[in-house]
């Protein structure tokens, strides 16, 4: 991976994101035990999972405003990427329940 695309920065910030919600997502009977118990885990560090990723997000801005300075071609895929994480991780912060509803509803005709 190039230094300085900012692409590994906009996939931790989109993984840590994520990470937020294991306690809404349907994983089935089988997983009922293991997801309960990770959702009680991953709940006492939501703030800071999501802090997280508002650095990573920093981290890849910096990363791709440094590749300009030094006149690297940025790829348009490391652009999207970060944009994508921009938008997962403020649809993150700003309505969490509702993307778990959506999630859940969504995935849940999948385990059946």
């Amino acid at each position: 991976m190039k230094q300085g695309s900012g692409i590994s920065a906009s996939l931790g910030a989109i993984v840590s994101s994520l990470a937020t919600m294991g306690c809404c997502l349907p994983l089935g009977f089988a997983g009922a035990l293991g997801a309960a118990g990770t959702s009680a885990f991953l709940q006492r560090f939501r703030p800071w999972l999501l802090a997280l990723s508002i650095v990573f997000l920093g981290v890849g801005f910096w990363q791709q405003r440094r590749a300009r300075l030094c006149s690297v071609k940025r790829s348009y895929l490391s652009t999207v990427l970060l944009w994508t994480a921009v938008v997962f991780v403020a649809a993150m912060v700003v309505f969490p329940q509702e993307i778990a509803g959506f999630i859940a509803d969504h995935f849940s005709g999948a385990a059946k």
